[in-house]
């Protein structure tokens, strides 16, 4: 299954598959050894591709939820003929190669390689069942245990409680404080960019914004959508500095001569980030990758800031790969106003109530998705173009790219446009950046 065949296409692509570490998983069932990118290294060499796009989804993204992204994604990018015969035309011998990075993002996904269906535990499964569940992916240490179990069987007691109970609360405090995600950190590191955890103030501010958790319909159980928020979040920076920032490296050193080009979605833009970063954020790359487009980025606006204008004196925490040059192309962000889940439902992840982040002036708090990248003077901003026309992009620009002409579909509900990225000017953006 991880090498995939996009539905009645002749598209193909491999699919990587991490654990909450960024470990590779050593039983894929389409490679030697049970390790898919020795198989992605040799074909790269036998194949003599010229050319990777690296692919990484964001949040609530089980194996099934990332197949269908990816053969979205990498089917709209394939059908852009006239992309393609351009970069033919300027580069003759092109052969682009195609690599899903899936990572897991969602506290209730299905993260079985052999699988082809998601679970989500029912609101009617036994407290130590649902313990269990959410244990595994939250981090399974006695202390997250213990405190998930104190808010499962306050949530079961009181289910029709329309205000946060003593209990409830005091299990929030310490699932917090055993989730290790911090507050006023550095922005952009992903676990500590966020106000100080206020249980009372997440479980008064949801049902304004409309958050629920997992669509069960117990108030007392929202914030922990804001918790499980941060842990991925965190998860994010994790996966990315370990596991993609590794292969990167292998990628380099077996075939210095590809052209790398990234394009991460939503917390996905955090692991794209993070892989040029390298662990804690302190060793990049030794070589720049060639391109990065970042689409409605659910990261810090002042990830990449030199300085943040908040009264504070820190950088963001991916600043420095600007001034060392860690992409070589252009580096792309894609806004949109219609996009509720780095609009409004970010800065209420992040303990900010009733903050509205599509003001003028960019807040404290907010997302790259909904404002770009803030804080570096070199920036650029452009609108979105349609499919025919080219972009003026130069070697190591940065382009705030305003796409809310083309990413405004909000079928999807709560999170409104967030997930409209499979159109072909996405696609054209980024074969425009590639280029």
């Amino acid at each position: 299954m991880p090498y995939r065949t996009i539905p009645n296409t002749d598209g193909h692509y491999f699919m990587l598959v991490v654990d909450q570490q960024g470990d590779e998983l050593a039983k894929d069932p389409d490679a030697q050894n049970g390790r898919l990118s020795r198989r992605l290294l040799q074909n790269l060499r036998d194949e003599a591709f010229t050319d990777l796009f690296i692919s990484i989804h964001g949040w609530k993204g089980a194996i099934p939820d990332a197949i269908d992204q990816f053969d979205r994604w990498i089917g709209a990018f394939n059908r852009n003929h006239d992309d393609y015969q351009r970069m033919l035309a300027k580069r003759p011998g092109f052969k682009a190669c195609h690599l899903g990075f899936h990572w897991p993002s969602l506290s209730w996904g299905d993260e079985h390689v052999s699988s082809g269906n998601s679970f989500a535990p029912t609101a009617h499964g036994t407290v130590e069942d649902r313990v269990a569940y959410h244990a595994t992916e939250l981090g399974d240490t006695p202390a997250v245990r213990d405190a998930l179990r104190q808010l499962f069987e306050e949530a079961r007691t009181h289910a029709a409680s329309d205000v946060l109970t003593d209990n409830a609360r005091q299990a929030y405090l310490a699932l917090n404080s055993a989730l290790e995600l911090g507050a006023n950190g550095q922005a952009g590191n992903g676990s500590a960019d966020r106000e100080t955890f206020d249980p009372d103030q997440a479980f008064e501010s949801a049902g304004a914004i409309g958050i629920d958790f997992g669509g069960v319909s117990n108030s007392i159980l929202s914030p922990l959508r804001q918790l499980t928020f941060w842990t991925m979040k965190k998860r994010a920076r994790v996966v990315g500095e370990r596991g993609l920032h590794k292969l990167l490296l292998e990628l380099q050193q077996a075939r210095p001569e590809l052209r790398i080009h990234l394009m991460g979605h939503s917390f996905g833009c955090i692991v794209a980030s993070a892989s040029l970063a390298g662990p804690e954020g302190k060793h990049p790359l030794p070589n720049p990758v060639d391109s990065c487009v970042l689409v409605q980025g659910a990261l810090s606006h002042w990830a990449y800031a030199s300085q943040i204008p908040y009264g504070t004196d820190t950088r963001g925490y991916f600043s420095q790969l600007l001034s060392a040059q860690s992409v070589k192309g252009p580096l792309a962000t894609t806004r949109s106003t219609l996009d509720y889940a780095v609009g409004r439902i970010y800065p209420w992840a992040a303990g900010v109530a009733n903050q509205v982040t599509l003001d003028i002036a960019p807040p404290r708090y907010g997302a790259i998705g909904a404002h770009g990248i803030c804080g570096v003077t070199t920036v650029e901003y452009l609108k979105m173009l349609p499919a025919s026309d080219a972009y003026t992009f130069k070697a190591g620009g940065i382009y705030n790219i305003d796409a809310s002409a083309y990413i405004k579909d909000v079928s999807d509900g709560l999170s409104g446009a967030h997930n409209d990225i499979d159109g072909k000017e996405v696609a054209h953006l980024i074969w425009e950046a590639a280029q």
